[in-house]
């Protein structure tokens, strides 16, 4: 276990650093400098009196190359400011206090082993400080993702094993079989690795023998561990289910003896969405899992009620489409029936949880470039609004129910703790109260402009909605260059939200305009407009988009368009190829880990629910698959009809091709395929390629890289800044 010198020691923050400066201070525009300078904030935990606020502060060190969490805490009352908890060099995340209020369990590395395990300390919940931490768990293949149970006697936890070792008959046998496997595997010289199944590789690592399984440790004894998801249960399944960045998929029910979880027993996890909830009783040796969910689709999020009488969990009716609407289900744990809550919402359930009176639940939506929180009740079909105008999510609820807790950012404002009073009745309608401020001088020392939100007729004359960002030290009288973002998922959207990849106040930093547009497949205008992208990857979307450009060129006189760069990563990355095959509008590309060949694209991606759902051909129920089509003219074979590769010869635009190596949803062999083409058609063209990135550029350093790159490319072809009257 390390110890480290003045583990109790309180940071002293200078007025400075709450942006309290004595003089305003000149704004300028953001760097990229300032980007990585910026704390990330997230996690935020309530303790069980309700007086602190604990969460998770990201630093990034640009010149080590290194991002590191550390603990931080807050008032919930807001009277003082915030404080550092943890301070060690590899840093710690996961704070979670236990609900007697007496200790904080956190994840940190080990420095012998370079190990995630569970840590504990003593909480002094008067002073708001931890006592010196204490190694809890020891197990060989890590321990990450830890919750406390309510009565605060056991961990739930999370650790990657081998199946077949968790046929053992004790924990100690099978970590020792873990240990035994994972020794053998390092010593080993051959590297080769034996496939037998579909997904064996996901987003930016290759699966290997071994699965995610559920365990459970005693909080005195960290030798006490009993693995809840063995082999016999789930076969060679992983539980939880991958989840990027989305909800827990574990919980333990009031009484602390049953735990609900979530797991795929398909055949083919790789062409599956049925994820299902299972619970398990704990007090009973002989207890098996038991499926509650029945959806064809996806199902997830389970969260018990205080009383007990609920487990809700939110569910996709369609099989094989991610992006179905999330609807809150509610399954009574008596009758065993299962209810929609809000049969008549349009809109996506991001995140939910349950009020202390185990009727009201609050949950987050996507709606028009924001996500709101609202109220749903157990008994009433319907949602009230509780907050807006911004993009919520992490939400915690105090124990009295009368103050929630959310992390909350703008396209101005890097995420924030904050607290909104509740009425009596549950409702909100008190002012947002920010408790964080680690970011407030650098902010205050930049020009950030505001985000404009403007409509226009789209496809189909559909309303379609977009947003515009001017340059800071905007000049009506001049004419500037623009950078138009397409974003990816394609079910996602841009909005009044943060980033630290495609940021874009830093995008309009170096004097551009901004403009992006959510087309056809954005979330956030109901379930319809979601599907519209459907098995239409290049059409109704694509007509959104350039629409949308034609409306901020003609209305928006400030806008050059002689000199605009069009911009997109994932989906984006497509949308951009198609672009650069079907318009010479723009001046510059940048396709970012974008599909080039769909055909190809089928064969090296790992979740085959993805495209097999979105190059269906109109009106087929069977799997989009290129083999079925084979046949067929290339107007009626989606493969092909949205192949940006077909149209290739049409490109004249110089674009940039970025691509990582580790990108398993979208191959680097379609960055390979495009920039092959594009040097062979002598279109002016680089590549940046990524040997250590996945479908994201993550490392600070190669980040750098990318924004000096993309900056230099579109500032070249726009000829602006240093390439200002150049030809």
């Amino acid at each position: 276990m390390r110890r480290l010198a003045g583990w109790l020691t309180a940071l002293t923050l200078s007025s400075a650093a709450f942006g309290q400066s004595a003089t305003p201070l000149a704004k300028r525009p953001m760097t990229f400098a300032d980007l990585q300078a910026i704390k990330r904030i997230s996690d935020p935990r309530i303790s069980p009196s309700g007086k602190w606020v604990m969460f998770s502060a990201v630093d990034v060190d640009l010149a080590a190359n290194t991002r590191t969490s550390h603990l931080w805490v807050v008032p919930l009352d807001g009277k003082e400011r915030e404080r550092q908890l943890t301070l060690w060099k590899d840093g710690e995340s996961g704070g979670r206090f236990s609900p007697d209020g007496k200790q904080v369990l956190f994840t940190a590395t080990v420095t012998a082993t370079g190990q995630s395990q569970i840590f504990l300390a003593d909480w002094n919940e008067s002073e708001g400080k931890l006592g010196t931490p204490r190694q809890l768990t020891h197990v060989s293949t890590e321990a990450d993702g830890a919750i406390w149970s309510p009565d605060s006697r056991r961990i739930m936890f999370v650790s990657r094993v081998y199946p077949e070792c968790s046929d053992e008959a004790s924990w100690l046998d099978e970590d020792t079989c873990n240990k035994r496997k994972d020794e053998a595997a390092a010593k080993s010289p051959v590297k080769a690795m034996v496939f037998d199944h579909l997904l064996y590789r996901h987003w930016n690592n290759y699966v290997g023998r071994k699965r995610s399984h559920v365990l459970v440790v005693s909080a005195t004894d960290g030798n006490t561990v009993r693995d809840l998801t063995p082999r016999r249960d789930i076969g060679e399944a992983e539980a939880p289910v991958f989840s990027l960045g989305g909800p827990t998929g574990y919980a333990w029910a009031p009484d602390s003896q049953e735990i609900a979880y979530v797991t795929n027993l398909d055949l083919i996890p790789a062409a599956s969405t049925n994820n299902d909830i299972f619970t398990l009783r704990l007090n009973d040796a002989d207890a098996r899992p038991m499926k509650i969910s029945t959806s064809p689709g996806s199902d997830d999020a389970p969260a018990y009620s205080p009383d007990g009488k609920w487990l809700a969990f939110r569910s996709q009716a369609r099989a094989g489409y991610e992006s179905d609407r999330f609807r809150l289900m509610a399954f009574d744990r008596q009758t065993k029936g299962t209810k929609d809550l809000l049969p008549r919402l349009d809109s996506w359930v991001d995140e939910f949880i349950w009020a202390p009176n185990s009727r009201t639940i609050y949950f987050t939506s996507g709606e028009m470039g924001q996500v709101n929180i609202l109220s749903a009740e157990i008994d009433l079909p319907e949602a009230t609004a509780i907050a807006s105008s911004a993009e919520y999510s992490e939400l915690q609820l105090a124990h009295d129910g009368r103050t929630l807790v959310t992390s909350m950012m703008t396209v101005r404002s890097p995420t924030a703790v904050s607290s909104i009073a509740l009425d009596a009745q549950g409702r909100g309608g008190a002012a947002v109260v920010r408790l964080t401020h680690l970011n407030d001088a650098l902010l205050a020392r930049l020009d950030l402009p505001k985000l404009e939100s403007f409509t226009f007729a789209g496809a189909e004359n559909t309303t379609v909605q977009a947003f515009l960002i001017r340059p800071p030290n905007f000049d009506p009288a001049k004419k500037y260059p623009l950078k138009f973002l397409i974003h990816g998922g394609p079910e996602g959207a841009w909005g009044d939200a943060w980033s630290y990849r495609w940021n874009p106040e830093l995008m309009a930093a170096g004097g551009y305009v901004v403009v992006m547009v959510n087309p056809r497949g954005s979330t956030g205008y109901g379930q319809a407009f979601v599907d519209g992208v459907n098995g239409d990857w290049g059409g109704k979307p694509y007509i959104d988009l350039m629409r949308g450009l034609d409306y901020a060129e003609q209305h928006y006189g400030f806008i050059d368009k002689t000199r605009e760069c069009a911009l997109g990563a994932s989906y984006g990355g497509f949308m951009a190829n198609w672009i650069l095959t079907h318009t010479n509008r723009f001046a510059c590309i940048v396709t970012h880990d974008g599909m080039f060949n769909p055909q190809s694209a089928y064969g090296t991606t790992e979740e085959l629910w993805f495209n097999e759902w979105e190059f269906r051909a109109p009106g087929d129920t069977e799997p989009g698959q290129p083999w079925r089509y084979f046949d067929r003219p290339a107007a009626s074979d989606p493969f092909l009809k949205w192949s940006p590769m077909l149209a290739i010869r049409n490109a004249k635009t110089p674009t940039l091709v970025i691509h990582g190596q580790r990108d398993y949803r979208l191959d680097t062999s379609e960055g390979f395929q495009l920039f092959t083409a594009l040097q062979q058609l002598h279109v002016p063209s680089r590549m940046l390629y990524f040997p250590d990135e996945g479908h994201w550029v993550l490392k600070p350093q190669n980040s750098q890289l990318w924004h000096d790159i993309v900056g230099d490319w579109c500032d070249r072809w726009t000829h602006t800044n240093k390439y200002a009257g150049t030809n």
